[in-house]
C-alpha cells in the first residue's frame, strides 16, 4: 500500500511538472503577443478617452471594445489611471534637443501638422489638459511634468537663437516659449471645434512671421 501511494505521488508529482511545463509554455506564447494586445488596447482607449473624457470613459467600454476582460487590460496596464498614462505618453512624442529658434519653429509647425492628421488623439489630449487643471486629477502630475519639460525645450532654442544674434538679447526666452506653446494649444482647439474652417497652419505662420519682424536683432 506504501509503495502504491508513493508511485501515486510519483505519478502526481510528473503530471504537475508536465502541466506546469505547458502553461510555461503557453505564457511564453501569450507574452510574445503583447505588444500587438498592448498596442490594439492602446488604440481602442484612445478612442473612448477621446470620446468621453476620463471621468467618463469606463475600463468596462475599453475592454469590451477591445475584445478582452477587464482583468486582461489591467494585466497591461495595472489601473485605468496607468491606462490613461500610457495614452498620454503615447501621443506625446520625446522632443530631442533643439540648437536653434528655426529648429523649434519647425518642431512647433510639424507638431500642429501631426495633430491635423491625428484628430482623435488631439481631441483627447485636449479634454484630458482641461481636466488635469484640477489637482486631484489623475493626469494633473503628468501634464505638469510635460509642459515644464516642453517649455524648457523651446526655452533652450529661444536662447540659442539669442546666443547666435539671430534673436534680440533682450527677448524674455521663456515668456516667449510659453507665448508659442499657447498659441499651439489654442489654434488646436479651434481646429477641433471649427474643423477645416480653420487654417491652424496659416495662423501659426503669420504668428511666426509677426514676431520674427518684432524681435530679430537689428
Amino acid at each position: 500500500m506504501i509503495l502504491t501511494e508513493n508511485r501515486m505521488s510519483v505519478r502526481c508529482s510528473e503530471l504537475r511538472g508536465y502541466t506546469d511545463a505547458v502553461t510555461s509554455r503557453k505564457k511564453r506564447g501569450s507574452y510574445a503577443k503583447t505588444p500587438e494586445q498592448r498596442r490594439h488596447i492602446l488604440d481602442v482607449a484612445i478612442d473612448v478617452f477621446g470620446r468621453l473624457g476620463n471621468r467618463g470613459a469606463s475600463l468596462r467600454e475599453i475592454a469590451n471594445r477591445a475584445g478582452m476582460s477587464q482583468a486582461g487590460v489591467l494585466h497591461h496596464f495595472g489601473s485605468k489611471d496607468g491606462l490613461l498614462m500610457a495614452v498620454l505618453a503615447d501621443r506625446d512624442d520625446e522632443h530631442g534637443r533643439i540648437d536653434s529658434v528655426a529648429g523649434g519653429v519647425a518642431e512647433l509647425r510639424s507638431l500642429l501638422l501631426q495633430a491635423q492628421n491625428n484628430p482623435g488623439l488631439t481631441q483627447l489630449f485636449t479634454t484630458i489638459a482641461a481636466e488635469a487643471t484640477d489637482p486631484d486629477h489623475p493626469a494633473h502630475a503628468f501634464m505638469v511634468e510635460r509642459y515644464r519639460r516642453t517649455v524648457s525645450t523651446f526655452t533652450a532654442a529661444v536662447d540659442a537663437g539669442k546666443r547666435d544674434g539671430d534673436l534680440d538679447e533682450h527677448v524674455n526666452s521663456e515668456a516667449l516659449a510659453r507665448l508659442m506653446i499657447a498659441a499651439m494649444d489654442g489654434l488646436q482647439t479651434q481646429g477641433l471645434i471649427e474643423g477645416d474652417d480653420v487654417d491652424v497652419l496659416a495662423s501659426f505662420d503669420v504668428l511666426v512671421e509677426s514676431l520674427t519682424t518684432a524681435l530679430v536683432r537689428r
